[in-house]
């Protein structure tokens, strides 16, 4: 099925379950904290997108953005096509290789090699398209509570630390990118970890005409200091001269997205069990992978805010729905939850389900694991019109493998 050939069918009728369900209004809400957060401090904010790349929404982001950044050649590719040509297109990976990277200049505006000897073999073909060039530092501390995602981990291959090695090739970059945060939604971390990286690379940042100060922070919870932030970020950026960019993944679509699945089953084990029509490891892998649970935002289109429970409270309450995905996986689990607390117990086959934070690293990461239905993307468009951007068949299943 060809992508563009499926998008923008406004329908009145939200589709058969699973869907993942992109509300604008949420979205542009983020977007106002972002562009607040820019015009104070002065840095400009790109969207990441390894967290969040559903194109079909972009035109309510595009305003308030300044562009877009990138982990790949695809990627870079999207951005440059998709988000206007007005925009900045920053590209960065982990490696690139030979044979790509000429196509990745032709839609970068700035290029970021994550070492000294991806630098020293791409930089002459950067120079000869005028791209400006940029390189990864890892500053060896950061904010995760996740080793998975942890960029300072031990014998990490994410960026350069080595001040003497990285002073060598000064002169062949014009900048620098720093992405040491994971969901950091302190204020204080972070201007304590800026401090650090000013201690160790402060003689080098100014000498630099711009500095990425990457994503992973969550200023855009409610009780966040976001003045305090902007303060910060002008502050250093005037110290140093240099422009700041920011690259919000998480914090541009966060509460943005739902995936709605129907009961299929309900079983008992000990406990109340129920399976639905979507999978965690095909549709929302990062459940699986930071061993994190689902919070359930609407039961049968009734909104409820509904977390999952603690260990201690699972173990002590056989009351509890335990809900399942319908992939083979016996952890396929989407949480645990106190339903009777909500006066939603017990769930009953044909019952709708829609869970929250269904916007990052789900859809860019969704996969066809045991061949099980992909969801479709629907948008709440910010007039309230549904549109559904894209459904898949068993043909995308099919082109999938070989």
């Amino acid at each position: 099925m060809n992508v563009r050939e499926d998008v923008n069918t406004s329908s009145t009728q939200l589709p058969p379950t699973p869907y993942y369900l992109l509300n604008e209004a949420s979205i542009v809400a983020n977007m106002k904290i972002v562009e607040r957060l820019c015009e104070l401090s002065g840095a400009k904010a790109l969207l990441a997108l390894k967290c969040f790349a559903t194109w079909g929404v972009f035109n309510v982001m595009q305003p308030y953005l300044h562009g877009t950044t990138s982990s790949s050649l695809n990627e870079v590719r999207l951005g440059h096509e998709t988000f206007g040509d007005d925009k900045e297109t920053h590209a960065y990976s982990v490696a690139y290789s030979a044979d790509e990277i000429d196509e990745v200049l032709s839609h970068a505006d700035k290029i970021i090699f994550n070492s000294i000897s991806q630098l020293n073999a791409f930089k002459d073909r950067a120079n000869s398209k005028n791209i400006p060039v940029g390189l990864r530092l890892n500053p060896q501390t950061s904010n995760s509570s996740f080793i998975i995602a942890d960029p300072a981990r031990p014998f990490s291959r994410l960026g350069e630390h080595d001040k003497d090695s990285i002073t060598a090739v000064l002169a062949d970059i014009t900048g620098v990118m720093i992405h040491n945060n994971c969901e950091n939604d302190s204020f204080d971390a972070f201007s304590k970890s800026l401090a650090d990286i000013e201690t160790r690379f402060g003689s080098l940042l100014a000498e630099l005409e711009w500095v990425s100060l990457g994503g992973g922070i969550h200023f855009i919870a409610p009780d966040y200091p976001l003045e305090k932030l902007a303060a910060r970020l002008k502050a250093f950026s005037e110290k140093y001269g240099v422009q700041v960019y920011l690259e919000p993944g998480e914090a541009s679509i966060h509460g943005a997205g739902t995936l709605v699945t129907t009961v299929l089953d309900t079983m008992h084990n000990q406990k109340n069990l129920a399976v639905v029509d979507a999978s965690i490891e095909a549709h929302m892998l990062d459940l699986l992978i930071y061993r994190e649970s689902a919070p359930i935002t609407a039961i049968n289109e009734a909104e409820v805010t509904l977390s999952p429970v603690d260990m201690e409270q699972a173990a002590n309450n056989p009351d509890n729905t335990i809900i399942y995905g319908r992939s083979c996986l016996a952890g396929d689990i989407f949480g645990e939850y106190a339903l009777s607390d909500a006066s939603h117990n017990p769930l009953n086959i044909g019952d709708q389900i829609a869970f929250g934070n269904a916007a990052g690293y789900t859809m860019v990461k969704k996969n066809w694991f045991n061949g099980v239905n992909m969801p479709a993307i629907v948008i709440r468009r910010l007039d309230g019109t549904i549109d559904i951007q894209r459904q898949f068949d068993y043909q995308d299943y099919k082109s999938s493998l070989s």
